[in-house]
Parts: structure tokens; sequence; C-alpha cells
């Protein structure tokens, strides 16, 4: 027989509930304002819904009417100090955090509300009708409300989206030196999404000091809980990651506050994260002014019995039991709260001309302007105003064969000695010596405290570092292994990161969001399918992204240098074939950058233009050299839309006349296939034949060694490419004929 011993988890899982003395003993001031931020926030919710009934709200509508108690209570024991990030349904989430930053005293509605508590109801309820003066500028709209000052990270339209940079924001304030902690939070339906379990797991192994803080409204748009998990009691999650958990009736706003504030002070002593699952429930359904039951998801009785239990109501009973207020007072308070929205809604809103009688409109003034459409894609780097930028013609350091490998290593070397910000994460990266390539050898061990070590959990990281370049006070550099594993992190890299500066406003002080991922492509290492691929043409698709891809020491020095300073996001590609190849590099001068959006001409022809980037840099060249073709070779070394230098690119054409685009990967996700339909598109008038391409096929590399060189590109398809290309070339007298 074997012998069964009983295992216990390590971490505390505790309810918490609030008993009649909690409520006599709770400071009067306390739940008095807990009373007004709830009330006003009911009354914002439904004055919204009125509007989204008049066709004035475009877009969704989640309102967040019955779960407010849960967001109040939580954010009580929060200073200004700390971070919030909330969920697609963060009205009342994003207005406790914001309300509570203006007016730290609390908020009486027996008398006037103060200027700036007016203001906050103003700016999110023009946001979410998309309006200029909204704290996005209209951008984010009812599911993306940021207000960087309150500590209001951004709520999430992507469910458990937002999770990951919370982690981000608290990794930032412990670093820093601070006790200030971090809340996200999400629904039941976010529980089961891998980028938040893994969050969880990172939290708990650094020991941040975040709280998951989940908001158990029972359904996920139409899918009860039970559904969804054998574990309905969503607390539970933290057994398996050793993070302490307190279950609590969020319904109750004074339960609510008194198990966040032992949360809290968990976290400010240093104690590592912890999760918080307040069971709430939404009146209405997923989107606009309708209950669930309409939808047959839900029953009338359990509506009952939930709004039964109404918070507001709630507070409203203690409140008079107590004789705090009388129940006139609460009548007045509730008109006082009505009228202010009411007056709110007038500044925005004028009676529609050409509509039926009775029938508003936004006022025209109130909307943004259509040329704001793509402002803050990408700042405008004022940043490298006072920043010394140089070019091989212009460096006067000294130069000498170096290989690449190394100076990847000693320019990161050199950044983390001379800025105390930069921060390096990744798995592997403080082991081995430098990682698995000896791309980050030595950082270990001079700042160990800022290389960090990951979890296999690329969502996790990822988004870590997206919190961190959003809180601004260091600069992420992110390593993935391989560049295949974007695509693990896809939501992180492209909906976060890429889109956050634009989303929340894009012109604002402190909109930047400076990361840099650095990841490698492997072509023909023999790691076949999933390791192999050149992401260039994926992030060049992407909004917000830039791209460097450098192809000699020098260039890498500069060019990551430069991308440490940008304060958009920055992916550095490094390919396998260059880490070995020995090039021109500096000695002692690691301190220049490379200018934004400058090529590099390697060679300089009249015939044809040949364009490329990364390790097919060389293959160009030696197919040049091999075949001794009068042809200009151009590096590009940014690829994104806003960074090509459209200059060099445009007199080479204007010259030749002729272009060939070399690069190596698949078609399939190839960078060529955007550069040429924009080539050709502005330089149509000035090509004697369409744009060629070099390129792999269709598959991606495959382990076998004949079939991976068969699915990528080298200096032979560039050779077989020029000799076919030149074919129909005409050649320099001919042109000059043409022109003559």
């Amino acid at each position: 027989m074997p012998t069964h011993r009983k295992l216990a988890p390590t971490s505390p899982w505790t309810e918490v509930s609030a008993a009649k003395k909690d409520w006599h003993g709770a400071d009067p001031g306390l739940l008095t304002s807990m009373f007004a931020q709830i009330l006003l926030i009911r009354t914002f919710e439904e004055y919204v819904l009125d509007l989204a009934g008049q066709g004035l709200v475009h877009g969704p509508a989640h309102s967040s009417i019955g779960q407010e108690g849960g967001a109040v209570g939580s954010v009580s024991p929060l200073t200004g100090a700390d971070f919030v990030g909330g969920s697609h349904r963060g009205h009342h989430q994003f207005l406790a955090k914001a309300l509570a930053y203006v007016a730290p005293g609390g908020i009486d509605l027996r008398q006037p509300v103060d200027a700036e508590v007016r203001t906050v109801l103003l700016r999110s309820l023009a946001e979410i009708c998309g309006l200029a003066r909204g704290f996005c500028r209209g951008r984010g709209g009812s599911m993306h409300l940021q207000w960087r000052a309150a500590g209001a990270m951004g709520t999430n339209a992507i469910v458990g989206g937002g999770v990951p940079q919370a982690a981000g924001f608290a990794w930032s304030a412990r670093q820093a030196g601070t006790d200030a902690v971090s809340v996200s939070y999400f629904g039941d339906g976010a529980v089961n999404i891998g980028s938040v379990l893994e969050t969880m797991n990172l939290a708990a192994a650094w020991r941040l000091p975040v709280c998951f803080f989940i908001e158990n409204n029972k359904y996920a748009v139409s899918t009860h809980v039970d559904e969804a998990t054998a574990e309905p009691r969503l607390s539970a999650r933290g057994l398996g990651f050793n993070i302490p958990s307190w279950r609590v009736d969020g319904m109750d706003p004074l339960a609510v506050h008194l198990a966040m504030s032992e949360a809290v002070d968990h976290m400010r002593a240093g104690r590592g994260p912890t999760i918080v699952e307040a069971e709430v429930y939404r009146y209405f359904h997923q989107n606009g002014p309708f209950p669930g039951s309409a939808f047959g998801y839900r029953t009338k009785d359990e509506e009952r019995e939930w709004r039964a239990r109404d918070p507001l109501a709630l507070l409203s009973r203690q409140l008079v039991e107590r004789g705090i207020l009388t129940a006139e007072a609460i009548e007045e308070c509730t008109a006082r709260a009505k009228a202010l929205l009411a007056s709110v809604g007038d500044e925005l809103l004028e009676p529609d001309p050409e509509g039926k009688p009775g029938t508003r409109r936004i006022k025209p003034a109130e909307w943004p302007d259509p040329s704001f459409r793509d402002v803050g894609v990408r700042g405008d780097l004022s940043e490298f105003e006072n920043v010394r930028l140089v070019d091989s013609d212009t460096f006067e350091g000294r130069l000498e064969q170096r290989k690449f490998i190394d100076v990847v290593a000693e320019v990161m070397g050199r950044r983390m000695a001379e800025d105390e910000s930069v921060v390096v994460m990744g798995e592997d990266v403080h082991r081995l010596k430098g990682g698995t390539n000896g791309a980050t050898k030595g950082l270990a061990e001079a700042h160990p405290d800022r290389v960090l070590g990951t979890p296999i959990s690329e969502n996790a990281f990822a988004g870590l570092g997206g919190g961190i370049a959003l809180d601004g006070r260091y600069k992420p550099v992110v390593e993935f292994m391989y560049a295949d594993f974007m695509w693990v992190a896809a939501d992180q890299i492209f909906n976060q990161i890429g889109k956050a500066r634009h989303m929340f406003g894009g012109d604002g002080q402190g909109s930047g969001v400076p990361l840099v991922l650095r990841s490698k492509v492997a072509m023909g290492t023999g790691y076949g399918s999933q390791h192999s691929m050149d992401p260039a043409g994926v992030f060049a698709t992407a909004p917000g992204w830039r791209i460097v891809a450098p192809s000699t020491p020098f260039d890498y020095v500069g060019l990551m240098n430069t991308a440490l300073t940008c304060k958009d996001p920055v992916v550095v590609l490094e390919h396998t074939d260059l880490y070995g190849s020995v090039g021109p590099g500096p000695v002692d001068d690691l301190d220049y950058c490379l200018p934004v959006g400058r090529a590099a001409v390697r060679r300089t022809g009249s015939r044809i233009t040949v364009v490329t980037y990364l390790a097919m840099t060389g293959h160009v060249l030696a197919a040049v050299e091999q075949l001794g073709l009068d042809a200009e070779v151009i590096d590009l070394r940014w690829l994104d839309r806003a960074s090509l230098d459209w200059d060099t690119v445009g007199a080479s054409i204007r010259k030749t006349n002729n272009v060939l685009i070399a690069e190596q990967g698949p078609v399939g996700t190839s960078y060529g296939g955007w550069l040429s339909d924009e080539i050709q598109r502005r330089y149509f008038d000035h090509l004697d034949q369409p744009v060629q391409r070099v390129h792999a096929g269709e598959s991606s590399p495959s382990i076998s060694k004949v079939l991976e060189r068969a699915a990528i590109a080298r200096t032979e398809e560039v050779v077989a490419a020029l000799q076919r290309v030149t074919e129909n070339c005409p050649s320099p007298v001919h042109q000059h004929t043409q022109e003559g």
C-alpha cells in the first residue's frame, strides 16, 4: 500500500466579511466618501447608458452598474502614488482612482463638489463619447481610459491584456525604492487566460507588489463561471503560485476596503503579490442598457436577488443607521449628483437642429480634428535634439576589425554603466556567460539587480517590460531568444506596446513607450520552422514600432544607442550569421548614435538599385562582386514605415531606374512585399520595369540541411536574380539616349 500524506498550500487563502461592529467602528469620513464616489460613479454610468440609448456613444458602453462597490472599496486604501490598470468594463475602476486622486481627503456630496471632481467626470464622459477634451483625446473611448498623473495607467479592451503591464508598474515602483503598489483589475473571464497566469507566476517568483483584483461577476458575456472552470472560487488560483489570497463580497464596499487594506499592507511590507477576489454583479448585459435576462442567459429572479444586495443601497442604510446622514440628505446628494452629470452633459451636448424635438447632438467643436488621426503613432523624435549623431563618414573615434557579438555585449554594458535606468530581461540572459549567444556577457555580474532572467513566459515578461516603459522611469531591453516567439506574445507586442502611445492620446508629456525588443533571426542554423523567421515584414505592417536591422559592428553600436534613446518601442533585429562575423567597429567610443531614418549606401552604381538589410547585405555585395555588376547597394538599417530613408532610396532609383529588393525570408511574411508596393507607387515614372524581388519560397525553413537551404535566400539566389533582371535593364548609354 502506498503512503499518503496530505499536502497543504504554503500561502493563506482567506474570506473576509464586514461584521456589524466593523460598520459601527468605521470612520464616518470613509463611509461618506465611499458613498459619494459610488453615487457619482452610478450616476455617471446611468448617464452614459442614456446617451448610448440616444445614439450619442459611438461603440460600446460597458456599464459597471452594480460593481462599483468593489472598485471604490479597493481604491480607498491606495494613494496617488499607487497604480491601477483596468479591464474593458473599467469606468468604475478608472473613476474611483481618478476621484480619489483629485480628492484625497474624500468627497462629501452635501457640499458642492470641487472643480477638479467635475473635470474628472467631464473628461471621462468626453472620452467615452470620443471627444477631443477626453483623457485620451477621444481615441480611447469606453475601453481605453488613461490618466497617468493619477496612476490610472489604462483600462484595456483585451481581456487580461493589461495584467502583465501591472507587474511592470510594480517592478518600477520597487526598483525606485518606493512602497507604491500596483493593482490590476480583471474579471472572471480573464482568470483562465495564459498571460494572466504567467504574470501571477512571474510576480510571485520576483515578489512584486502587485494585486490581482478579480471582479468575479459570474459571467464572461453570457458564459457562467461554472461552465468555464472546475474551481469557480477564482482566488484559489493563488494557491498554485504561492500568492496570499482574499475572497470577499464585492457588493459590500466596507468588506472590500478591509480585505484590500490587508492586501496592501502585505505588499507595502515587501512580501510580494496578492490576489483579491470580489464577488460582484453587473446589472446589465455585456454592453448596453438591457439586463442579461433579456438575452436569456440569466433569470429575473437571479437579477432581483443581486439587486437586493446593491452596494449603494447598503451604504445608504448604514449611513442612516449610524446617524451620519439622514434619508433626506441621501436624497439631496442623489439629486446633486444627477444635476452635476446633467451640467457636464450640457457642456458637451446641444439640441440637434436637424433632429426631432428633444433630441441632442455632440457640439461640433468638441470633436477631434481629423488631421489628428495619425499624430502619435510614433513620437516626433524631439528626444534627439541634444544627442550626438554621427555616421561612418563623420565618426572620429578609432575603428578596428571587431567581432559582431562582442560589440553587442559591450554597448549594452556601456549603457548600463552610464544609465541606471536601463534594465535587461529575457530567458537565460543572466546565465551561460551572456545568454545563449553571448549577447549579455558580463552584464549580470556588473548589474545583478538590472539583468533579469525570466521564466519561459514571453507574454508575461514582454508585457512587464511594456509596463516598465509606460511608467517611464526605466528603459527595458527585452530579449526574445528567437524572433518566432513574438507570436507567443503577440497581444503584448502588437495590441499593447505598439498601440499604447497612439491609443492613449499620443501627444502628451510622458506619452512615450521607450522599450527595446532584441530578437535574433536564426535562418540557416538548423533550428527549423519555429525558430528561424525574419519578423521584419510583420513588424512593418504593425503601427507604433520602429525597426532596426544592423549589419555591421559599427552600425550595431550606433543603432542600439539610438534605440535606447528613442521614446518609441524599437525592435532590434540580430542575425545569427552576423554574430560570428568581423567588421569595422569602435574601440573606445561606444556613445554615439546613428540618425533615425538614414540608410547606408554600401556600394555605388548606376545600372540597378539593390535594396536589402541585415545579413542579406553581405550576400548582395558578394553577388554584385561576383558578377562585376555596376549596382548600387543600399543597406536600409531602418525598416519601419516612418523611418525608412526615402531620400537615399529615391535618389538611387532616379539614377538607375531599376530596383531589386533582396531579403532572406519566405514570401508569406515578406518585408519586400509592402516595400515594393510603396516603391512602385512613389517612383512609378522612374522605373523601366516592375520592382523585382529576391525572397525564399512559401515554406518556413526545415530541419533538413538540404530543405533548409532551399527555403532561404542567399548569394546564389541574388546572383540568379541580378542576371535575370539586368537582361531587361537598359544599359547606361541606352538610358542616356532615352532621357536625351
